[in-house]
């Protein structure tokens, strides 16, 4: 396995494993466990361009950031390149050291206003997106799909315009637009994005197991990868990848994550937000599929804990 530190725009990381901004779970708890467990570097869930720039609360509370997260990295979408810079430039920006952009959520609601991976079918637009993001001062990085319907790959032209842009780093998911997440992912893809380009190649998609994460690096060549509903399901895979020992008891870790949601947040609306999250720590876990269903109406985390603890 091709483990290795990582440079990227000047920072170093530890290790070449990150965990990928997923919508509705990469928020700072998840971020601190998957660290907690390995992981070189995790990403904000996207946020909207226009909504730091319109103001949204709700956006900017996607950004919370804990001065612990040493390395802060943060996703967003857009497809307007002026107004993705001023959002990078405002002061709830200016504490992250790397933005991400987004060129591949598949979701019908971000790719019919034209952005995500509605953005692999103008190369011209990407490019000029991340030039602009670039005029920040930021550490710009880019995340992107092989193309819009298979065996339409938009793969090798798309990433060297986004190197051409700038990007520091360009991590490529290996699935087409309209795969979402199903299927193996086009490791040829991902290794002709990695001959194309001079940045570093971060390969997504598909890693549940060591044995997938060995095949991704073998097939893609790929400067490192990038876990997503992997670590969802079991964050400590980030520790068995790298041989690191650690505590994989669910328990303890749906506790250790209640608990660091309680820092920001009410009981009750932790125990909302966390149901989601709890039903992929069962995924495979015995009466997992009961207790998934109890924990779906849960609205304190007294309740969550209780049905957690019953064998």
């Amino acid at each position: 396995m091709r483990l290795k530190s990582l440079d990227i725009g000047g920072i170093t990381l530890k290790n070449n494993l990150l965990f990928a901004p997923l919508a509705g779970f990469s928020d700072f708890a998840m971020r601190a466990i998957c660290r907690s467990y390995g992981a070189a570097l995790c990403f904000t869930e996207m946020v909207s361009a226009k909504g730091l720039i319109y103001g949204s609360n709700a956006t900017e509370d996607l950004l919370y950031s804990p001065e612990e997260e040493t390395v802060k990295a943060a996703q967003i979408f857009g497809n307007d390149p002026e107004i993705m810079r001023r959002a990078i430039e405002l002061p709830a920006m200016a504490k992250f050291d790397i933005i991400d952009i987004n060129f591949g959520c598949p979701m019908p609601k971000i790719y019919n206003n034209g952005e995500g991976s509605a953005l692999l079918e103008n190369p011209a637009l990407a490019e000029k997106i991340v030039s602009e993001c670039k005029k920040s001062g930021k550490i710009i990085t880019a995340k992107m799909r092989i193309g819009i319907t298979d065996g339409k790959f938009v793969t090798e032209d798309f990433a060297k315009a986004l190197e051409q842009g700038g990007a520091a780093m360009i991590t490529v998911h290996g699935r087409t637009r309209d795969k979402i997440y199903a299927g193996e992912p086009n490791y040829i893809e991902i290794a002709k994005a990695k001959r194309a380009v001079s940045v570093p190649v971060i390969a997504n998609g598909g890693i549940f197991e060591i044995s997938d994460a060995e095949k991704t690096f073998g097939e893609t060549g790929a400067d490192g990868i990038m876990l997503a509903r992997g670590a969802l399901e079991k964050p400590y895979l980030f520790s068995e990848i790298l041989g690191l020992p650690f505590d994989g008891d669910k328990k303890n870790l749906i506790k250790r994550h209640i608990a660091l949601l309680k820092t920001k947040y009410d009981d009750k609306t932790v125990a909302i937000t966390f149901r989601k999250q709890l039903c992929y720590y069962l995924k495979g876990e015995r009466g997992g599929a009961k207790k998934r269903e109890r924990i779906l109406r849960c609205t304190s985390t007294s309740e969550m804990l209780s049905i957690i603890d019953q064998d």
